[in-house]
């Protein structure tokens, strides 16, 4: 069973506007898929789908088995913070709370806060010595690490992560890049929306949306 399957999706923003048409997409456990496109392609809103944040308005989205078109709001909220493991390009750490408490955080709304495990999370995306950091003591490298290890703590079962080095000089995209290279390869599977080449190079797999429309895909040699 795929992970994930958008059959014949659409989108109308005010019961009108079309942001999405047609859309077809399937994703395997232990993919890692580049989404691209233009500003205004309606990569975001295929993002915000697949992420539980919206709910599509024709078609239909199935992740880890449900049906996404027969649940609730609420729900779908719940769904979002078991199963997806969210980076964004604006990193949202609590900026009062240190690197591991910002974990605990996260684990609040799933779990038990647990800061042994919090601090396995940083150690292991090479962060151990900055646990007690607050954000503003961190590097934007560090920060999008401390996300990323955010976004692991809770096992999700689908990273879906946004832009997550449009805030970054090239040496810390390097390094947030490798570390999206070493959990795919531990079997993570993976999901970048991007307007950066080098990032979608990366992926196993990229698909290009052009006006609501899925244009292309095309998949690593």
């Amino acid at each position: 069973m795929s992970l994930l399957q958008l059959n014949d999706v659409g989108m109308l923003y005010g019961g009108r506007v079309p942001a999405l048409e047609h859309v077809h997409l399937t994703v395997e456990k232990g993919d890692w898929l580049a989404i691209m496109g233009p500003s205004g392609s309606g990569k975001t809103t295929l993002m915000n789908i697949i992420g539980c944040m919206d709910k599509h308005t024709s078609g239909e989205v199935i992740l880890d088995g449900i049906s996404l078109n027969e649940v609730s709001k609420k729900e779908l909220t719940q769904i979002r913070r078991d199963k997806i493991g969210m980076v964004f390009q604006q990193f949202h750490l609590i900026p009062y709370l240190t690197a591991v408490e910002n974990l605990m955080v996260a684990q609040y709304y799933h779990s038990i806060p647990d800061r042994a495990e919090a601090l396995e999370a940083l150690a292991r995306v090479g962060l151990s010595d900055r646990a007690d950091h607050l954000p503003r003591e961190l590097s934007g490298g560090e920060q999008q690490r401390v996300c990323i290890a955010r976004a692991l703590i809770n096992y999700p079962v689908l990273i879906l992560a946004d832009e997550p080095t449009g805030n970054l000089d090239e040496k810390n995209e390097q390094l947030v890049m490798d570390l999206f290279r070493e959990l795919n390869a531990e079997g993570h599977t993976i999901i970048t929306v991007t307007h950066s080449t080098k990032v979608g190079e990366a992926a196993k797999k990229i698909v290009i949306i052009d006006h609501g429309h899925m244009k292309e895909a095309s998949a690593e040699e």
